[in-house]
Parts: structure tokens; C-alpha cells; sequence
């Protein structure tokens, strides 16, 4: 444990580098675009901390971790359940997965195609 002291010394400088470096890229790349294209203001450093913050609220949260399960875990999930589902539970499903999705009958094969 002794050894990992070091990150709560490395770690706040780091991260206030960080944001001030993405608060100055994003204030120059506003600064250079939008000005000229729309005829919008210029702005300032804190204005543009003020605006990422306000998209990570608005956008992105501040779940830790990422942004919550995405298309694998909830697809591990699924197959997970899947696997658990009897052949009469799997039909049953697909069933209503149908009728939800407006599918009623399976679609009719064209003379000459095949499966």
C-alpha cells in the first residue's frame, strides 16, 4: 500500500492539466469555427469549462465507471437469459418480440430462394 502513495501527489496536478488543456482546445477550436461561420462571439477560458460542464450534465452524466451497461454487457445479458430459456420459453419470446415489433408472421420465402 506504501508504494501507490505517490498517485495522491500525481494525481490532482494531472488532472488539473488535463481539464485545462481540453478547456483550452475546445475555447481555441470555438474561437477559430463558430465566429466566422455563424457570427457567434468569441469566448473565454471559464466560459468554456462552464459550457463542457453543463454537456456532461446534459449529455453524459456523472455516472463513474463510463456511461452504464452498453451494447455488450446488455447482449452478454441476454445470452445469458437466452441460454436459461427452455425451447418453449425461446418461441414464446419470439413470439412477442414479434408482435411488439409489428411481425406477426415470419416473412414468406420467394419461389426459387432458399433458406
Amino acid at each position: 500500500m506504501r508504494k501507490k502513495k505517490w498517485i495522491f501527489f500525481v494525481a490532482p496536478p494531472a488532472i488539473l492539466l488535463l481539464i485545462t488543456l481540453c478547456g483550452e482546445v475546445a475555447m481555441h477550436l470555438w474561437n477559430w469555427l463558430l465566429p466566422p461561420l455563424f457570427g457567434w462571439h468569441q469566448i473565454g477560458f471559464w466560459q468554456v469549462l462552464g459550457l463542457m460542464l453543463l454537456c456532461r450534465l446534459l449529455f453524459g452524466g456523472f455516472r463513474g465507471g463510463g456511461h452504464g451497461p452498453g451494447p455488450s454487457m446488455a447482449r452478454r445479458a441476454m445470452a445469458q437469459r437466452w441460454e436459461k430459456m427452455t425451447p418453449e420459453e425461446r418461441e414464446k419470446f419470439r413470439q412477442s418480440a414479434r408482435s411488439r415489433c409489428g411481425w406477426n408472421e415470419p416473412p414468406a420465402e420467394q419461389p426459387g430462394e432458399q433458406a
